[in-house]
């Protein structure tokens, strides 16, 4: 089995068969979106015939929702999931951040007088920006100075409290969830575990227990018992005494289909996996995170593996997209990189001007 080309098939990254947001989201089980227009583009690639307006029509239409369901990270889960998974996932996030609380002063009380003033000032479905929310903690005396503001955000999300609305401008905004997405759902833990096991080896296989400890934030203890679950729905193979996991449903992957993508900064498709060596080389990793600062860029990936990064600038007349490979890309893939650019002005809806 090759892994990273198997993986390009069970991301919907090579041969897509979802025609919505929502579908590509619940089957991947969430997409890390801390950049939000390049999350944008980690779903859109994924979906049949995708705009970045199509994108955010699935936010404003909330199938789609961004939050902070694992590893204090922002994600895209499926509105189904928006309530469920931050109960499964967050409540350890919470707990470690007890240091940083304390070196913010940010203690229970705050938290919960943060909770009555947000109540307060969204219900009835208002949504409000982030400086707006800041607006509304300083007006009933909590300090949103510093990083406070953004821990209090954060904090109530994990809760259940928040998530992010539709854009004002360039803005995020902050709705409560229950009024945001009212059929989100609760689930017991062990039903929870078993669903997140599932969700994660069908749209990330193949991928370990180790992976998916990673991903998720979840104990080997947890992991294992999600995994005994949904064992005898999973198929796995040993390769180099590593035992993956995946779905005896994944799609098979085409030896010889066309195979040069654009993938989002942070995509799940490099950072979905603790071991990230079946695509990416360990002499390239400071290339596509420089310094180890937990930025990571676009990336170009050729058959599965990455070779090379790719920056995008708005021009008067179109977007410049410029490719940064690791070594000399061959003719064939200089063309395909030019097709997958095109591909990528076609979701933005703009003319492409390659550097």
């Amino acid at each position: 089995m090759d892994i990273a080309h198997q993986r390009l098939y069970n991301q919907q990254i090579a041969g897509a068969t979802f025609n919505e947001p929502g579908e590509v989201v619940g089957w991947l089980g969430a997409v890390q979106a801390q950049d939000y227009l390049g999350s944008l583009w980690a779903v859109g690639l994924r979906v049949q015939g995708a705009t970045e307006a199509s994108i955010e029509q699935a936010i404003a239409d909330r199938t789609i929702v961004r939050t902070w369901p694992m590893r204090g990270t922002l994600h895209f889960v499926a509105a189904a999931d928006a309530r469920w998974m931050p109960e499964l996932l967050t409540p350890r996030v919470i707990s470690r951040s007890a240091g940083r609380y304390r070196q913010l002063e940010l203690d229970d009380a705050t938290f919960a007088r943060g909770k009555e003033v947000f109540i307060k000032a969204l219900e009835g479905g208002r949504q409000l920006s982030r400086p707006a929310m800041y607006q509304v903690l300083e007006a009933a005396g909590i300090s949103a100075a510093g990083q406070r503001g953004i821990h209090i955000l954060g904090r109530l999300a994990q809760e259940g409290l928040l998530c992010f609305g539709t854009r004002e401008g360039k803005q995020p905004t902050f709705a409560l969830l229950d009024e945001w997405v009212p059929e989100a759902r609760s689930m017991e833990r062990e039903e929870a575990l078993a669903e997140l096991t599932r969700r994660y080896f069908t749209g990330h296989g193949p991928a370990t227990v180790q992976d998916l400890m990673w991903w998720s934030g979840l104990t080997a203890t947890e992991v294992k018992a999600g995994l005994e679950m949904v064992k005898t729905e999973l198929v796995q193979e040993t390769i180099d005494g590593q035992t993956y996991y995946q779905s005896p449903l994944a799609p098979a992957a085409k030896e010889n289909a066309p195979s040069l993508y654009l993938l989002a900064p942070f995509d799940e498709y490099l950072l979905g996996y603790k071991d990230r060596s079946a695509v990416l080389r360990a002499e390239d990793v400071q290339r596509v995170n420089p310094g180890s600062n937990g930025v990571f860029s676009p990336i170009i990936v050729v058959d599965g593996r990455v070779v090379g990064t790719w920056k995008r600038a708005f021009k008067k007349g179109g977007v410049v997209v410029t490719p940064f490979p690791f070594a000399t890309l061959s003719e064939a893939e200089l063309e395909a990189f030019a097709v997958a650019a095109s591909r990528y002005g076609d979701f933005l809806g703009m003319p492409v001007i390659l550097s």
